[in-house]
């Protein structure tokens, strides 16, 4: 579980830097301000939890039920999250705006604050 933590983190720093970059130059043309707004949050997220998932990784042995289901909630919150971010800007800004990916965006969000508190207990625990 720690090398899929760490691989997971690795490619979503990856596509973060990939993705950042097409927002600033190709999208920037055709997305308004808040559409960009909006794709760079889903960059930003991504990116934050690219790191995470890497310190976790080399932090934590990720052998007990807490431990997994913290990365399964940060690795499905992230792609929830910032891909239904991206989808949503890229399709608005087509004028095809795919709805349905609306109420995914909240449920990764969810799914990313799950992470959080399960993480928060993970440290909590130990001194209880």
């Amino acid at each position: 579980m720690v090398l899929i933590a760490q691989f997971v983190g690795a490619l979503l720093g990856f596509f973060a830097v990939i993705f950042g970059a097409f927002g600033a130059h190709a999208l920037k043309k055709v997305l308004s301000d808040d559409q960009l707004k909006s794709f760079e949050t889903g960059v930003k997220y991504q990116m934050y939890h690219a790191i995470l998932l890497i310190v976790i990784g080399f932090n934590f042995n990720l052998e007990t039920g807490l431990e997994k289901a913290m990365v399964y909630c940060f690795i499905i919150g992230v792609f929830l999250f910032s891909f239904s971010i991206y989808g949503l800007c890229v399709s608005s800004a087509k004028g095809k705006k795919l709805k349905i990916l609306g109420p995914i965006t909240p449920i990764g969000g969810l799914l990313l604050v799950i992470g959080w508190g399960l993480l928060a207990y993970s440290f909590v625990r130990n001194f209880i």
